[in-house]
């Protein structure tokens, strides 16, 4: 697969919200291993912190993961975070399973300041109902966010 492309002209550095979306390799179902996947939310919180964003909601569905990210300095630079998480997250997978955990490359959105980022955080938390594999948001392990608690982003904002 190719890297999508991103916007020209846009440096992605700075106080930016993004939604972003990136594969697993194959399309695998590498997530229905919750294990595996509460440990890749681990490194990817930490991942963020490091790179300067807050992750405002995510959810990792068995083939692919859902970011809505916040830089917080005006180092704050999304390609090199998502290419740290995807790193840091996917070499123990690499090392056990001897296959890679994610496709190259990602999708993302620049929200403007007026996208409704609450809209979008429940939007993305409520991936698992809308595929059918949970009748609510919350009994789903692998979503969530680093700012509010899984009630507030379903229950509060509407």
């Amino acid at each position: 697969m190719s890297r999508p492309p991103r916007i020209e002209g846009f440096s992605y550095v700075g106080p930016y919200r993004y939604f972003v979306t990136f594969c697993t390799f194959d399309r695998g179902a590498p997530f229905s291993d919750v294990a595996l996947g509460r440990s890749v939310v681990r490194q990817f919180l930490r991942t963020s912190r490091r790179w300067k964003f807050v992750i405002l909601a995510y959810c990792l569905m068995p083939d692919h993961a859902h970011l809505l990210v916040e830089g917080t300095a005006d180092s704050s630079d999304l390609r090199r975070l998502i290419k740290s998480a995807k790193q840091s997250s996917g070499q123990r997978h690499a090392a056990t399973r001897q296959r890679p955990l994610w496709q190259e490359g990602f999708h993302d959105r620049v929200l403007r300041p007026d996208d409704d980022v609450k809209r979008i955080a429940r939007y993305i938390v409520e991936n698992p109902v809308r595929a059918g594999l949970v009748r609510s948001a919350l009994d789903y392990p692998l979503s969530g966010s680093d700012v509010w608690t899984m009630e507030e982003l379903i229950d509060s904002f509407w």
